[in-house]
């Protein structure tokens, strides 16, 4: 994928309920994002509804190869679980976030009871990644991927394909920018992992 410059960068809809929509339980807002399931939403901390625009469908369809590749990985390997971009998460701040592609291992996804996996769990998962489309605000989702780390995650992967570039976040490190990189390695926290980079750059 050609590296095509952003003219103007867009962000999602944000809605200041504030404290309206945070007095709403993780249940409560789990029920309210089903009776609205042709939007997009998550809750901010504070309680801002953020309503974010599907996606186009180069977007959807690089997505789509980061999903297949990381759960072929992860069927093999057996120690985590992965879950696609629908999938809400309950984080220990309060907020409700939907990364692009997430991986929980597998000891903490089972400790999880049967009806915390049917809703938003209550976790934030060991693995993140964020793949920037069009209407995607870059310092948005920094902050969301900061967000993801101080909440626990151990490796996060923001990917911009429209600049080639790919920012590295782990615990207690300097994020670490990668112009084009041909490949990227999971290690030491997804063991094998490696993810071939040409498609995202063509």
């Amino acid at each position: 994928m050609s590296a095509l410059p952003i003219s103007k960068e867009t962000s999602p809809l944000v809605l200041h309920f504030g404290a309206r929509l945070e007095r709403l339980s993780d249940r409560e807002f789990y029920e309210f994002c089903q009776l609205n399931p042709d939007l997009r939403l998550e809750r901010a901390v504070g309680g801002d509804l953020i309503i974010m625009p599907p996606t186009g469908g180069e977007s959807g369809r690089l997505n789509s190869v980061l999903n297949m590749r990381c759960g072929l990985w992860a069927e093999e390997d057996g120690t985590g679980v992965c879950c696609d971009s629908s999938t809400g998460f309950s984080l220990p701040n309060g907020a409700q976030r939907s990364p692009d592609l997430s991986w929980i291992k597998r000891e903490r996804w089972e400790a999880l009871s049967p009806a915390e996996r049917e809703v938003f769990p209550p976790i934030c998962p060991d693995f993140v990644v964020e793949l920037r489309s069009r209407s995607d605000n870059l310092s948005t989702l920094q902050d969301k991927m900061r967000e993801y780390i101080d909440s626990g995650a151990q490796l996060g992967w923001l990917i911009d394909p429209y600049y080639s570039e790919v920012y590295i976040y782990r615990p207690d490190a300097d994020v670490e920018k990668l112009a084009a990189p041909e490949e990227l390695s999971g290690e030491p926290e997804l063991p094998g992992f490696r993810l071939d980079m040409k498609p995202f750059w063509k």
